[in-house]
């Protein structure tokens, strides 16, 4: 029931779900003329605020920097990559894919080539009830791996997990089985925070590797100092921003809820 409140909830507090249901409201009240349109105005600033460049950049960029990685990864026992970077097999998909964050996967085996752990350990499970996808992201990951050249023998997998609590609650029974207690953990640079923070909980050490920046030094400083019609075109809510400012809203809400349960 957790897993499922926990995704079902925070659709009502994300900028489109928000909006739909100040307009629902509005409609409800469609023959009270000025309680109509304050609900009709609110769902128009949320969808101009949440679609905002400038409001979704800092947002990420508050969860991306949080935690700076060193310049240099030290060595470890265990690359541990989580799931998410990658999408099922299925017609008329012809191999396994990588999304959005499919740099996780990629970094970690930049990682692994670079001698930084001699073992990767994949963690990712499906929950069943969003659909019926045909295997878990950590299968996923291992597919894509061997594909790229990363000894099969090198991976192991934890398939089980159904949220990023679960990921590192699974990941270190299985690290502690082998004695392990220092790792390179691997995940989205907005996702990172929270990841460590559990990690960290279950006792294990955790040397930040944070991939797919959403919000880069570079694009960070264009951001501010365009010229005037960057700056308009920043104004305007575009889709872009809108899904930056969800998936932001959704670790510090993830966070939150899991301080909440005492698992941070």
């Amino acid at each position: 029931m957790f897993v499922f409140l926990s995704k079902f909830l925070p659709l009502l507090v994300y900028p489109i779900g928000l909006t739909c249901l100040l307009i629902l409201i509005a409609l409800i009240f469609s023959e009270k003329r000025r309680v109509r349109n304050t609900f009709m105005g609110l769902a128009l600033i949320m969808l101009w605020v949440g679609g905002n460049r400038w409001v979704s950049a800092s947002l990420v960029r508050s969860l991306e920097t949080k935690i700076i990685p060193p310049v240099t990864i030290p060595a470890a026992d265990m690359i541990v990559v989580l799931g998410g970077g990658t999408e099922s097999y299925g017609p008329p998909r012809a191999a396994v894919e990588l999304n959005g964050a499919g740099d996780r996967v990629l970094y970690a085996a930049r990682l692994y080539r670079e001698g930084i752990a001699p073992r990767l350990l994949l963690s990712g499970g499906n929950i069943t009830w969003l659909g019926s996808r045909p295997s878990t992201p950590a299968e996923e990951m291992k597919e894509v791996l061997v594909f790229m050249g990363i000894p099969e023998d090198a991976l192991w997998l934890q398939p089980n997990s159904q949220n990023t609590y679960e990921d590192a609650l699974f990941s270190a029974r299985m690290l502690k089985e082998e004695g392990i207690k220092r790792i390179v953990l691997v995940t989205s640079a907005m996702h990172m925070p929270r990841s460590a923070a559990l990690f960290e909980k279950q006792g294990i050490e955790v040397i930040p590797a944070p991939a797919d920046f959403a919000v880069p030094d570079y694009a960070w400083q264009d951001l501010w100092n365009g010229d005037f019609p960057a700056q308009v075109i920043n104004l305007l809510p575009n889709v872009g921003a809108l899904s930056q400012t969800t998936n932001a809203l959704k670790e510090y809400f993830g966070l939150w809820m899991y301080s909440l349960r005492g698992w941070l």
